[in-house]
């Protein structure tokens, strides 16, 4: 089927009937192949006279023929001949006009357009100065000769030049508007597709936050309620028996408890100034949706340096003296020299260490530890490794729960700055943590 600028793609296929696509287009056609009908049948007398033939056949051939106006949406090509063949016979001229605008505004090859205008335009031209010329002859025109010529080229013209120009105009015009309706519609899907992205990536980057905090939360509190656990322990043992070294233990599980509500305190301070930054932020368009998701997700990346003001290595000798403290004998050997390296990495280093000594609290209490850092030319390497555990001291040790997630997130760690984490039980039947971490 041909359209024409009449139609537009807005209007839902099928809404109205055959061909049509809305009732409207129906009606104005119906009521054009109408007046055509009776335009071509009122002049079939004057064909069936000059033709010899009954008249009834003349204005039923007038009507048959103006009624082909009707298919002029779906047919251009057939409705432009047949106003051609009818043309001798002086009948069709509203089809000639509709026919070629109809014509000139659908999708058709340009040189199929241009062929049938000039095959309308030279018909009408011949049948007008053969018209003219009679009536010259006859008496019935008083102009001169000069004036079939004129009257010809300027009918002709009159006729075919307008509609077949405002048709290319309409067509042209609502070409355009199905490209700038197609480009819209191609940039609401984009940034429907954006949104949708967006989300994701929000989705992620909000994912990533949570993973980070919990991190955060398990190695702050984790290490510090695992001695106090083991403190209370030893506490409870000794209360009677040594009321000195109770003290002393009591007073051990006090610090540990203060430096843990410390540390939350801290990092519950900074999760509440987010939440206030967020909150006061206005609400972006859909089309900022994008930027705003691509700058939480890289915030969330650098988020881990930010919130590197926590534990440092010169730390280490306090941490394992805390251990240390609770009954652990550990050992601490540094080979190379000992340098700055940035925040972000002693802070890593720092948890795996410490996160390696809660899982010996936990797992193996009263097992010989060793703890070793080694400072090389490009990275920094850790590796903290117990003993067996003591069978009086495994019976007896305070039993600390376990969410197995302590080696999960010590890999996290390390593998988020580059580095390698490795962990496992060793063959004399303790086990071993060791990570190695670029120094850049």
């Amino acid at each position: 089927m041909t359209t024409t600028g009449e139609d537009h793609a807005a209007v839902p296929a099928g809404a109205g009937p055959w061909w049509w696509v809305k009732w409207r287009s129906a009606v104005l056609d119906i009521g054009l192949a109408a007046v055509s009908a009776l335009e071509c049948g009122a002049r079939g007398f004057g064909f069936a006279a000059d033709a010899g033939i009954p008249s009834f056949v003349g204005v039923l051939f007038g009507v048959l023929a103006g009624s082909v106006l009707v298919v002029r949406r779906r047919w251009p090509i057939a409705v432009v001949l047949v106003s051609i063949a009818v043309m001798p016979a002086q009948m069709g001229f509203l089809m000639i006009i509709v026919g070629l605008y109809t014509l000139a505004a659908s999708e058709l090859p340009r040189r199929i357009i241009a062929a049938l205008a000039g095959m309308s335009q030279v018909g009408m031209l011949i049948v007008t100065f053969v018209w003219l010329r009679q009536g010259v002859d006859q008496g019935d025109l008083q102009f001169g000769d000069w004036f079939v010529p004129f009257g010809a080229i300027t009918t002709s013209l009159g006729m075919t030049a307008p509609p077949l120009l405002l048709g290319l105009y309409v067509g042209a015009r609502r070409r355009l508007m199905e490209s700038l309706r197609e480009r819209a519609d191609s940039l609401e899907r984009e940034l429907q597709l954006l949104a949708e992205r967006a989300e994701e990536r929000a989705e992620w980057a909000r994912g990533e936050e949570r993973t980070r905090i919990a991190r955060e939360m398990h190695d702050v509190v984790a290490h510090r309620v695992s001695l106090m656990v083991v403190h209370a322990a030893a506490l409870q043992a000794v209360a009677r028996k040594d009321p000195e070294k109770a003290v002393k233990n009591a007073a051990l599980v006090g610090d540990m408890g203060r430096q843990a509500l410390t540390e939350l305190r801290e990092m519950l301070g900074v999760l509440r100034a987010s939440d206030g930054v967020a909150g006061r932020r206005p609400v972006v368009p859909l089309a900022a949706v994008g930027a705003a998701a691509a700058a939480a997700a890289s915030r969330a990346a650098q988020d881990e340096g930010a919130s590197a003001d926590g534990p440092c290595l010169s730390e280490l000798d306090e941490l394992i003296g805390q251990s240390a403290a609770a009954g652990m004998v550990v050992d601490l050997s540094v080979e190379g020299d000992v340098r700055g390296y940035a925040p972000e990495v002693e802070q890593t280093a720092y948890r795996v260490v410490q996160e390696a000594l809660t899982n010996v609290h936990k797992h193996a209490a009263g097992a010989k530890t060793h703890v070793r850092l080694a400072h090389r030319v490009s990275e920094i390497a850790m590796q903290v490794e117990n003993e067996p555990p003591p069978e009086v001291a495994s019976a007896s040790s305070a039993r600390l729960p376990s969410g197995g997630n302590g080696l999960v997130g010590m890999k996290e760690r390390v593998s988020a700055l580059g580095g390698v984490f490795v962990s496992g039980p060793t063959d004399a039947g303790g086990f071993r943590v060791s990570a190695v971490i670029p120094a850049a």
